[in-house]
């Protein structure tokens, strides 16, 4: 398919071979498996009995073929976009009026994370919505991740990638669109609104890049004592990860391309410390589900490519410097996020927000864990915008 702007947007599907299905069944019968924990917890990572169990449902109930074909359910695409090969899903919505809007997401997520939502944002009637609220909805890959190509040189961070995004967006015709974002997707969608292209109308985030100030207050507020502990929390007990990605991405990333259980133990670790679970992964995300979201490291094995960004990112991104966002912004807390910056730090950073709500239930993974709640957030906030500006 060609576009008006000349660039060539080729559909896709996702198609692993007989071969790659049959080496990973290989791999998993064969792993080597580390002695037992020391604790009755997962405060030394997932147990041993806990992804024994996994690895053995992944390989005797598992259908990745039927899993496929419901990814394959949703219209995608891969586009060159400034020379990235970018695979995205789209799927714009029967009502003529829609406004488009791009959603991203993070580590160790993919774009499996937003299928239970597509259908609500782009046909809501159909889900007990208003048509008035129709999205068309975009899904990219990051790039280093999902089928989306690796970035071969330094460079791609999420500066870039908000460049990407736009272009693309262009690309496929839509002038003027929303961004949303958790996670990198959040840095991403921050990026977008920083450098303002005078394409996206709006930002919404499910995880507000906002610092505490300067001068911490002699008298917090209760939300910034939470705020606080938040982060030392995540500090002292879940960084790990970030620490090793982002010095070291070549070397972790042996493991997580040779072993599907390292790839897997990798990214589950954080599906039950980041869900607002209240016990194991599988009571905010189903198990098929989460293995969906393995399986899109493990086909196109992306475990160094997928870390690399934090290497690129995380002193750029998290620097000294947060530059201001003047877009008109949305922001949804959800009571189980990682970092949980109150209002009044927000604001600070994103002065035009006309969109707060902190929600009781639901984690980092919002899309993923309550897609019914993360799709009236979006309706909410961009109400509201589209409100005040004609997009139409």
């Amino acid at each position: 398919m060609s576009t008006a702007h000349g660039s060539e947007i080729e559909p896709f599907r996702i198609e692993a071979s007989e071969a790659a299905l049959a080496n990973l069944r290989a791999r998993l019968r064969a792993i080597r498996w580390p002695d037992r924990e020391t604790v009755d917890d997962w405060s030394q990572g997932v147990p041993l009995d806990y992804l024994r169990d996994l690895v053995t449902y992944w390989l005797d109930r598992y259908d990745w073929r039927a899993r496929e074909e419901r990814i394959n359910g949703f219209p995608q695409y891969r586009a060159q976009v400034r020379g990235a090969g970018i695979h995205f899903v789209h799927v714009r919505s029967p009502h003529a009026d829609a406004v488009p809007l791009v959603l991203t997401h993070g580590w160790p997520g993919s774009i499996v994370e937003f299928l239970e939502v597509i259908g609500p944002l782009t046909a809501p009637e159909v889900h007990g919505g208003s048509a008035a609220d129709a999205f068309h909805v975009v899904c990219p890959s990051l790039p280093g991740y999902g089928f989306s190509d690796k970035p071969a040189a330094r460079g791609c961070g999420v500066e870039k990638i908000a460049e990407l995004w736009d272009q693309l967006m262009v690309l496929l015709g839509y002038d003027r669109y929303y961004a949303q974002g958790g996670d990198w997707g959040a840095a991403v969608t921050t990026q977008i609104g920083v450098q303002n292209r005078g394409h996206c109308r709006g930002i919404h985030l499910n995880l507000p890049i906002a610092p505490p100030p300067r001068e911490p207050s002699c008298n917090p507020t209760p939300a910034e004592e939470r705020a606080v502990a938040a982060t030392q929390h995540y500090a002292k007990h879940e960084s790990g990860y970030a620490a090793q990605q982002s010095t070291r991405p070549q070397t972790i990333g042996y493991a997580l391309v040779d072993s599907p259980v390292a790839q897997c133990a990798w990214i589950i670790e954080k599906f039950k410390t980041w869900t607002d679970s209240d016990g194991l992964p599988e009571g905010a995300v189903s198990r098929d589900a989460l293995l969906d979201n393995v399986m899109m490291y493990w086909l196109p094995a992306t475990g160094a490519s997928s870390a690399r960004l934090y290497w690129e990112s995380f002193r750029s991104s998290f620097g000294p410097d947060f530059p201001q966002v003047m877009l008109p912004t949305g922001c949804s807390q959800f009571a189980r996020e990682l970092a949980l910056p109150p209002r009044e730090w927000v604001q600070r950073r994103y002065p035009n927000l006309v969109y707060w709500n902190e929600i009781s239930k639901g984690g980092h993974f919002a899309a993923f864990e309550q897609p019914a709640l993360f799709v009236d957030e979006i309706r909410n906030c961009f109400r509201l915008m589209r409100q005040n500006v004609s997009d139409r």
